[in-house]
């Protein structure tokens, strides 16, 4: 009996060909709800950030770049709590991001 590896469904090609020409014509697709997200998040009326594992600023929508009056440009890279949480609120705020990283669920901050 011959293995079948994931690129061949079946023994002619019909089937491997459909499931090829499946997978590029769902490239597309992907990349137009990549691109609807991004308008998703640059237009919402609320403000959006995010951070990586590191804690510095890898997404900083328009509308907290309004709120805090600090660009995309200026926010990227930068860390989050030690840059743009008050002194009083970076124990806590770093706390909860933490535990967030961790994938901990945490109260409404």
């Amino acid at each position: 009996m011959k293995r079948q590896t994931p690129a061949s469904v079946g023994h002619d090609g019909n089937k491997t060909e459909k499931k090829v020409k499946r997978t590029a014509e769902s490239a597309p697709l992907h990349l137009d709800m990549a691109h609807e997200l991004r308008k998703l998040v640059d237009s919402a009326n609320a403000p959006i950030f995010g951070i990586d594992v590191e804690g510095k600023v890898n997404e900083w929508n328009f509308k907290t770049a309004e709120i805090t009056g600090y660009s995309q440009e200026e926010a990227f890279n930068k860390p989050l709590v030690q840059t743009f949480i008050a002194p009083r609120l970076r124990e806590s705020v770093h706390e909860v991001l933490d535990k967030a990283l961790r994938g901990e669920e945490t109260a409404n901050y």
